[in-house]
C-alpha cells in the first residue's frame, strides 16, 4: 500500500513515501520557507525522487497536530485536495502518538516515554506513554498513560514527579531540546532528551495500521487537533 505522508506540525516539517510498513522515501523539509510556499512542491518531488507519481498513492497520511496553527491548516488543505484528486482516504495522525512511536523503536519494552513539542509562548504540548512488545509502528505497542495537555515545562515536570508510575526515562521531541534545562533546574532525575526524527514516514507506518483497522476516513472528515484553543477563538470569547 503505498502511503504518502506530511508532516507539518512544526516549522520543519517533513514528507514521506510509506509502502507496507516500510519507509521508502523521507526528507526534512526548508524551515527557511512557509509551509504555503513550499507545499505541495515537496510532496511532487519526493514522489518523483520515488519513481512514483501521485496516482499510484492508495492511502494519504497527515500528522493533525498539535503544532503551529497555520501550519496544519496548510498540511491538512494540501493532503485533502491530493487525496480529493486521487479518490482515496486519508489517516490523521496525531503527531505526539507519532513522537512517541519513533522514540519506541529504539526504547526496550516497558520504558517510560514522555514527548515534548514546543508550543511557543513559553509552553509544551506534552503526553506520556509505555512501550509495550511489538512490531514498530504497532498501534499497540504504546500505552498512554497520561493524555495530551498544553503548559510550562517546569509544571509537567512538576506533574510527572508526583505520578505514581515514575517519570520518563526518555523525553523525546524539540520542546524537549528546548527546556532540557527544565529538569536539572526542579531537581528532576536524569531522562535521556531525545532529538526528534522526521516524523512523516512514522506518520505514514501509523496510518497504513491505523487503515488496516478500517480507520481511513473521506477527506473533508479531517479536522486540526489543536490541544490548544487557537488565539482567534480566545479573543472572540473575550
Amino acid at each position: 500500500m503505498p502511503t504518502l505522508a506530511l508532516d507539518t506540525t512544526t516549522r520543519e516539517g517533513s514528507v514521506a513515501l510509506v509502502v507496507d510498513g516500510r519507509i521508502v522515501a523521507e526528507r526534512r523539509g526548508d524551515a527557511a520557507r512557509s509551509h504555503g510556499e513550499r507545499l505541495p512542491g515537496e510532496l511532487t518531488d519526493l514522489l518523483v525522487g520515488a519513481g512514483t507519481t501521485l496516482d499510484a498513492i492508495d492511502l494519504f497520511a497527515v500528522a493533525a497536530g498539535p503544532g503551529s496553527f497555520t501550519g496544519l491548516r496548510i498540511g491538512i488543505a494540501t493532503m485533502q485536495g491530493l487525496a480529493l484528486v486521487a479518490g482515496r482516504s486519508i489517516v490523521p495522525v496525531f503527531a505526539l502518538d507519532a513522537l512517541a512511536h519513533a522514540a519506541a523503536d529504539r526504547l526496550a519494552a516497558g520504558s517510560v516515554v514522555g514527548t515534548w513539542m514546543d508550543a511557543q509562548r513559553g509552553d509544551v504540548f506534552s503526553a506520556l506513554y509505555q512501550v509495550q512488545d511489538g512490531a514498530p509502528s504497532s498501534l499497540d505497542r504504546l500505552v498512554l498513560l497520561e493524555e495530551a495537555s498544553v503548559g510550562a515545562p517546569g509544571d509537567t515536570v512538576v506533574r510527572w514527579r508526583a505520578r505514581r508510575d515514575g517519570m520518563p526515562e526518555v523525553v523525546v521531541g524539540d520542546g524537549a531540546v528546548r527546556y532540557r534545562d527544565a529538569w536539572a533546574g526542579l531537581g528532576g532525575p536524569a531522562v535521556r532528551i531525545m532529538e526528534p526524527s522526521p516524523l512523516a514516514g512514522t506518520v505514514g507506518r501509523l496510518a497504513e495500521a491505523a487503515a488496516a483497522r478500517g480507520e481511513a476516513v473521506a477527506p473533508m472528515a479531517v479536522r486540526p487537533l489543536y490541544v490548544r484553543r487557537p488565539d482567534v477563538v480566545v479573543a472572540r470569547e473575550r
